[in-house]
C-alpha cells in the first residue's frame, strides 16, 4: 500500500504505523524483519510528527538578523539599487518578539520624493494575533490578523500592483488578506513605487535613510528576505516558503554581503526547516538499517504496531465475544458488513453505496434495541466501520442525495453507541481507544465529506439526531450532548490534564474532576483548508453536583494526539468570560474541540434563605457596632476621660474598627466599578489589619501590667503606634507590590482567596490571636491567684462554695472583659465550616464587637462614668 493507505489501515485496526526505531534498536529490528523475509524499504511514521500528512522538511542555513528590544539605533540597510516598481512582492521568515505589544515596522522603503513609499507594519492584538498593515505611497491598509504571536517562525509575503491598487498578505503559505484600491492609478497617485530609494529593515524612516523612533522599531528576528518587481503567484509563494528561490524578476536576494548591519544588531547563522513542495515519507531500509525518504504514493510493505496492553485487550474482547451484533447485521445485509474479528478484516472496497447500506442496516439493529448493551468486540467493530466510512473518497458522479443520507445514518449510529448504558463498555476498551473522544474525531472527518453538498444556492447543512449534530457553512460545528461521552471522559479521560489547568483552592477538599457540559467542535475552512480563528461560546452545565459540594469552573480544550489516544485537556488560549451557576461563557483564540470542566470539592452548601439571613445579620450588626464605636469615641473625647496609655490604645482600636466596618457595609456598592472595588479592598485590608494590630497592642499593654517591663511610657507609646499603624501599612504595601494583579477576589471587594494573597491577612491575624490567647491565659492565671490570696486574707473562714464562686467570677470577669478587645471572638471563624450555627455565632459576636466595646469600656467603665458625672456637674453649675 502507499503511505496514506498503510497509515489508514493500521488506524482502522486500532494500531499505529510502525514508528522510527531508536538508534539502539535498529540492528535487532532489521534482523527481525529479515527473519520474516521482509526486504527493501518499509514505511515508517516519524515520532515527532503530529500531522496526518507529513511533508519532508529540508535544512536551509541562512543569516538571521536579531533585533533585541525596541530602540532608535538598530537598523539594517539593504545595499541594492531599486528600480521603479509598478508591482512588488516582498517575502521573509519572521519570529515576532511576544513581549512587544506596540506597533513595529518590519521594513520601510523611502524614496527621495516620498518617505512612506512602501512599508510593512504590525502589532499584537488583545487576542494574541499579529496584525499586519501595508503602506504604499502613504496610503494605509487596515491592520488584519495574519498569524498567532506564539514565538515561532512564520513565513510572510506581501504583494502590491499599480493596476487597481491590488494588494495581498500571505502567511505560512495561505492568503490572510487581500483587497484593491490601495493607491491605485489616479491623479493623486504615481504610476509606480519610486526607484532609487533606501530600504531599511527594522525601522520607520521619517527622513530618507534616518530619523528613527524607538516606539515604531521592530523587535524580533528576521531572515530570508527577498524582493521581486512583480506579483508572485500562489504557487511561487508556496515555493518560496519552501526555501526554493524564484529567480525571475528578483530585485534583492537575501545575502549578508548585500546588507549594511548596524553594530548592535546581531547576525547569526541558523538552519531553517522548510516544508518541502513534494510529499515524501519516511522509510526504513531493511538491509542497511538506515533511513531515507520515498514518495508517499509508492506501494511498499508496512507493519502495524500495537502496545502490549492494547493488543491483549483486543484479544480478550475477541475471545469473550458472542458476535451477536455482527451476525445480526451480516444476516440482514446478506453479506459481511461487520467482520467477526478486527484483526482479520482486510481493506474493504468501500464506496458511497456500500457505506450507505452498511450504516443503514447497523443503525436499524442498534435502534431496535436487539443488542441493548454493546459488548467490547461489538463496539470495536462498529468503530472500525465508522473509521472506514470517514475515510471515503467521494468520486465525481456520486449522487449527492446519498451523501446527505450517509451523514444522517452516521450521526444516528454515533448517537446510539454513545448512550449511557454503554459507558462500561467504553471503559473496558480503554487501552485500545482512550475514551469516546475518538468518535468526535471521526465525526469531524465525516463532516468534511459533505463539502460537495455546499453550493452558492445551498450555503449550510444541518444534520441532527438526538444529542449529536453538525452544522456547516464555511464554519464546521459539531456538538455531543451529555451522555456516555462525558461520563467516560470524567472517569478516565480527565486524568490527562495539562499543567496549565487551574487547581481548586487548597482550603477545600478536592473530590474529583468531571466534564460538566456537552462537547462541541468548531473548525473554520477556506478552500478545504483549516483556518484558526478566535471563538466565543456558552455551554449549559449538565453534570450533577451533589448537595454539600461546590465546583470550580474553567474553559476546556481537547488537544488531539490521535483518534484513539484520547488527547489531552488544556486551557491554553482560553479563558472564562462569564461563569453562572447553570452555564459558563468562554473565549478561545483558536478553534478546536471545547467543553467545560468542573472541579468538584467539598463546601458547605447554604440555602438562599440562610445566605440572606447571614447577610442581614452582618449588615445590622455592623451598623449597630459602627454607631456604638462612634458614640464611644465621642465620649472619650468629650467627657474628658483622663489621658493614659489605656485610653489612647482604646481610641485607636475604635477608630480602626469603625473605619473597617463602615467600608464593609458599603463594599457591595463598589463591585460594579473595578477601580473603586480595588481601592475598597485595599482600605478594608488596611483598616482591619490595623484593628487587629491594635488588638495586639491591647494584649501587649495588658502584659506590661502583669509582667514588669523596663520601658518608659513615652517609648512604649512610640512602639505601640509603630505596631498599630506602621505594621498594617507595611503588610498592605508589600502585598500590593508583589500580588497587584491577583489582589482582589472575582465576585467580592475583598482579598482573593483563590491565591496566596489571603494569607497577607489570615497569617498576621492567626499570629495576633495566638499572642493574645497567651496573654489572656496569663492574665486569668494572675487574677485567679490574686483573688485566692485576697479571699484567704479577708474571709479566712468562708465556705468552700463561696471560695469556688469567688474563683469562678475571678476567671469569668477578665475573660468577658478582654475577649472582644483582644479579638479572640474571631477564633469562632475556625469552626464556621462545621455548621451553619457557628456561622451565626461568628457573625453575631464579631459584627457586635463595637457594641460590646461600648458597653464594657463606656457604660460600665468607672473612669468614663466619673468623667461624665463631673462634666454634668460643671454644666449644671
Amino acid at each position: 500500500l502507499d503511505w496514506w493507505q498503510a497509515d489508514r489501515y493500521c488506524e482502522q485496526h486500532f494500531a499505529q504505523l510502525l514508528f522510527e526505531p531508536q538508534d539502539t534498536e535498529q540492528g535487532s529490528f532489521s534482523k527481525l524483519l529479515q527473519s520474516h523475509h521482509i526486504r527493501g524499504s518499509v514505511w515508517l511514521k516519524e515520532r515527532d510528527s503530529v500531522l496526518h500528512k507529513t511533508k519532508r522538511r529540508r535544512g536551509h542555513t541562512v543569516p538571521v538578523l536579531v533585533f533585541r528590544d525596541k530602540t532608535d539605533t538598530k537598523y539594517v540597510k539593504v545595499l541594492s539599487d531599486f528600480p521603479a516598481l509598478p508591482a512588488v512582492t516582498a517575502c521573509a521568515h519572521l519570529q515576532w518578539d511576544t513581549r512587544s505589544q506596540e506597533i513595529a515596522t518590519i521594513f520601510s522603503y523611502a524614496a527621495p520624493a516620498l518617505t512612506n513609499a512602501f512599508q510593512l507594519r504590525g502589532f499584537v492584538d488583545e487576542e494574541g494575533f499579529v496584525r499586519f498593515a501595508l503602506i504604499v505611497h502613504g496610503h494605509h491598509s487596515p491592520y488584519l490578523p495574519v498569524f498567532r504571536a506564539d514565538g515561532q517562525w512564520h513565513h510572510f509575503c506581501v504583494t502590491w500592483q499599480q493596476e487597481n491598487g491590488t494588494w495581498a498578505i500571505f502567511a505560512d503559505g495561505k492568503r490572510r488578506a487581500a483587497a484593491s484600491g490601495l493607491c491605485s492609478v489616479g491623479p493623486s497617485a504615481p504610476q509606480a513605487i519610486f526607484g532609487q530609494g533606501t530600504f531599511i529593515i527594522g525601522q520607520d524612516q521619517d527622513s530618507l535613510g534616518g530619523t528613527f523612533r524607538a516606539k515604531e522599531s521592530f523587535s524580533g528576528n528576521i531572515t530570508d528576505l527577498h524582493i521581486w518587481q512583480k506579483v508572485l503567484s500562489t504557487e511561487h509563494i508556496e515555493q518560496v516558503r519552501s526555501c526554493w528561490l524564484v529567480e525571475q524578476d528578483l530585485v534583492f536576494g537575501w545575502s549578508s554581503d548585500a546588507l549594511e548591519v548596524e553594530s548592535t544588531v546581531q547576525a547569526v547563522a541558523m538552519q531553517l526547516l522548510c516544508p518541502g513542495p513534494v510529499e515524501e515519507c519516511r522509510v526504513l531500509e531493511v538491509g542497511s538499517s538506515g533511513f531515507s525518504y520515498a514518495s508517499c504514493l509508492q506501494t511498499l510493505p508496512f507493519i502495524c504496531h500495537y502496545s502490549k496492553d492494547a493488543y491483549w485487550q483486543l484479544k480478550r474482547a475477541q475471545l469473550e465475544s458472542s458476535h451477536s451484533l455482527a451476525s445480526r447485521v451480516n444476516t440482514l445485509a446478506v453479506r459481511t458488513v461487520i467482520p467477526d474479528s478486527v484483526f482479520t478484516s482486510g481493506v474493504q472496497d468501500m464506496n458511497l453505496s456500500v457505506a450507505l447500506d452498511a450504516l443503514d442496516i447497523l443503525a436499524t439493529v442498534l435502534r431496535e434495541g436487539e443488542v441493548p448493551v454493546l459488548e467490547p468486540s461489538d463496539l470495536l467493530v462498529v468503530l472500525q466501520l465508522l473509521k472506514q466510512v470517514s475515510d471515503l473518497e467521494i468520486q465525481e458522479g456520486d449522487e449527492l442525495e446519498m451523501l446527505e443520507q450517509l451523514g444522517q445514518y452516521y450521526m444516528e449510529v454515533t448517537e446510539l453507541i454513545l448512550e449511557e448504558q454503554n459507558t462500561g463498555t467504553w471503559s473496558s476498551i480503554s487501552q485500545v481507544i482512550r475514551g469516546p473522544m475518538a468518535v468526535v474525531e471521526l465525526c469531524d472527518r465525516m463532516v468534511s465529506l459533505l463539502v460537495p453538498l455546499l453550493t452558492t444556492e445551498r450555503t449550510k447543512i444541518t444534520i441532527q439526531h438526538g444529542n449529536i449534530g453538525l452544522h456547516r457553512v464555511t464554519v464546521k460545528n459539531m456538538w455531543f450532548g451529555y451522555g456516555s461521552l462525558q461520563r467516560c471522559l470524567s472517569s478516565s479521560g480527565t486524568s490527562a490534564v495539562s499543567q496549565d489547568v487551574a487547581a481548586p483552592d487548597g482550603g477545600q477538599k478536592y473530590l474529583g474532576t468531571t466534564v460538566g457540559t456537552a462537547v462541541i467542535s468548531c473548525t473554520l475552512l477556506s478552500e478545504h483548508q483549516e483556518i484558526s480563528t478566535s471563538v466565543r461560546y456558552r455551554l449549559q452545565h449538565r453534570a450533577q453536583v451533589n448537595p454539600g459540594r461546590n465546583f470550580h469552573v474553567f474553559s476546556l480544550v481537547l488537544l488531539h494526539v490521535s483518534p484513539d489516544a484520547g488527547g489531552m485537556w488544556s486551557t491554553a488560549g482560553c479563558s472564562v468570560a462569564k461563569s453562572l451557576p447553570d452555564s459558563t461563557a468562554c473565549f478561545c483564540n483558536h478553534t478546536t474541540n471545547f467543553a467545560i470542566l468542573l472541579q468538584v470539592y467539598d463546601m458547605e452548601q447554604r440555602t438562599t434563605k440562610e445566605e440572606f439571613t447571614l447577610q442581614t445579620l452582618t449588615f445590622i450588626g455592623c451598623g449597630v457596632s459602627f454607631c456604638a464605636l462612634i458614640v464611644t469615641f465621642i465620649l472619650f473625647l468629650v467627657v474628658g476621660v483622663p489621658k493614659s496609655e489605656r485610653t489612647t490604645v482604646h481610641k485607636n482600636l475604635i477608630l480602626a474598627l469603625a473605619a473597617g466596618e463602615a467600608l464593609l457595609m458599603v463594599s457591595e456598592l463598589a463591585k460594579p466599578n473595578q477601580v473603586l472595588c480595588f481601592m475598597v479592598t485595599a482600605f478594608l485590608h488596611l483598616f482591619f489589619m490595623a484593628a487587629f494590630s491594635w488588638m495586639l497592642v491591647e494584649g501587649l499593654l495588658l502584659w506590661s501590667k502583669v509582667v514588669a517591663v523596663n520601658m518608659s511610657e513615652g517609648r512604649r507609646m512610640k512602639f505601640y503606634y509603630v505596631t498599630g499603624w506602621g505594621l498594617p501599612v507595611l503588610i498592605v504595601g508589600v502585598t500590593l507590590a508583589t500580588s497587584f494583579n491577583k489582589y482582589v477576589a472575582a465576585n467580592h471587594c475583598w482579598l482573593n482567596v483563590q491565591t496566596n494573597v489571603i494569607w497577607a491577612f489570615v497569617g498576621p491575624v492567626l499570629f495576633i490571636l495566638a499572642v493574645n490567647s497567651f496573654v489572656l491565659l496569663r492574665v486569668v492565671t494572675v487574677t485567679v491567684a490574686s483573688a485566692r490570696r485576697r479571699s484567704k486574707m479577708l474571709t479566712p473562714n468562708s465556705s468552700l462554695e463561696n471560695q469556688i464562686g469567688t474563683q469562678i467570677w475571678a476567671t469569668a470577669k477578665p475573660v468577658l472583659v478582654l475577649l472582644p478587645v483582644l479579638g479572640l471572638t474571631w477564633l469562632c471563624g475556625l469552626l464556621v465550616h462545621l455548621s451553619i450555627v457557628w456561622a451565626y455565632v461568628f457573625i453575631v459576636l464579631n459584627s457586635l464587637q463595637g457594641l460590646y466595646i461600648f458597653l464594657v469600656y463606656a457604660i460600665y467603665n468607672s473612669e468614663v462614668r466619673d468623667a461624665f458625672t463631673h462634666c454634668s456637674q460643671q454644666l449644671c453649675v
